[in-house]
């Protein structure tokens, strides 16, 4: 099942607590990639963010350069934003998933940069999705500003990797030794922080995997097709609403399969996602009397958000899909 696009937000909390694009007034930068002694970190967005402030710790001060409230995929960047890259002392993002963060990182040319699809294998789960989602390359959305993800060896890779455990703990293991090259000072702190960081992932990996034992359903029905690592980890399958495109609208056709797919594999949810419109899914939902829930892509963290971050968020999923899935 193919996926494509991020669609809610990230929300590091405020620029304030966490000095999103800017540095504040009394601290000092001296060129060199650091403020106040430490390691200057921007993040695209949530999941690198989060990787960059649990692997740096206190040696590094990390800044995202996606907002609350803005969708990573459409992020514009800024010319400060861009004076930002060209000062940090290291830049963590996904290249191919925001196209004006890639744009930026060749004009800034940054010191350091760690791209998380070279850490990880990148795929295309191709899509169920009939009509215009079926389309191989995301290309042929670049009239809609939506020309990212054919960046992956020129097919329409999924670059939702970090809602797959395993996959998320090797791209982990990619940025903290970017750290260590970045910023060798503190090499033995980022190699212990990575440490931990894999082996709770790891924990995480297999907690999916003992919790989706003895389910009674493999199917799930999602809004967007954003989870086919996760369904592919765990031997699961996704059924997207929207496919490619989380705002998109359903063909009829596409509804009719649901319809079909919901009843042959005793389907009994249909997911929706916080910050992105839940008016299909329940219209679904409600036409085929089945129970709606929460299933977060991940893309940032808000004040709806079923947890304080990644590890939480991802825990609350998994509760969703064992009490969708029937496990017993």
């Amino acid at each position: 099942m193919n996926i494509r696009r991020l669609r809610p937000t990230t929300a590091l909390v405020g620029a304030a607590a966490l000095g999103l694009t800017t540095l504040t007034a009394c601290s000092t930068n001296v060129g060199d990639g650091r403020t106040d002694g430490k390691l200057d970190v921007v993040a695209s967005f949530y999941p690198m963010q989060f990787l960059a402030q649990r692997i740096g710790g206190s040696a590094v001060h990390v800044s995202s350069l996606t907002k609350p409230g803005v969708e990573p995929h459409d992020l514009e960047i800024s010319p400060r934003q861009t004076a930002d890259l060209s000062k940090a002392g290291l830049v963590v993002y996904l290249k191919g998933l925001q196209p004006s963060v890639d744009r930026a990182i060749t004009q800034a040319e940054p010191k350091q940069v760690a791209d998380a699809a070279s850490y990880t294998s990148m795929e295309d789960h191709g899509t169920e999705v009939e009509g215009e989602h079926e389309r191989g390359g995301e290309g042929e959305e670049g009239e809609a500003g939506h020309e990212g993800h054919d960046h992956f060896g020129g097919a329409a890779a999924d670059p939702h990797i970090w809602l797959d455990p395993v996959r998320y703990a090797q791209v982990a293991k990619g940025v903290g030794k970017a750290l260590e090259k970045a910023d060798p000072e503190h090499a033995a702190t980022y190699k212990k922080n990575t440490t931990a960081l894999v082996k709770e992932l790891n924990t995480l990996d297999q907690d999916f995997r003992s919790g989706l034992k003895g389910r009674s359903s493999d199917t799930f029905i999602t809004t967007h097709a954003a989870f086919g690592y996760l369904a592919e980890r765990y031997g699961l399958r996704q059924e997207a609403i929207s496919g490619l495109d989380p705002e998109s609208e359903p063909s009829p056709a596409r509804v009719r399969g649901l319809h079909t797919i919901a009843k042959k594999d005793k389907v009994n949810t249909v997911f929706f996602e916080t910050l992105v419109s839940d008016r299909t899914a329940r219209t679904l939902a409600g036409d085929l009397h089945l129970r709606t829930d929460v299933l977060d892509p991940i893309e940032g963290i808000g004040s709806k958000s079923r947890g304080d971050d990644y590890i939480q968020v991802m825990r609350a999923n998994l509760n969703a899909l064992k009490k969708a899935l029937g496990t017993k």
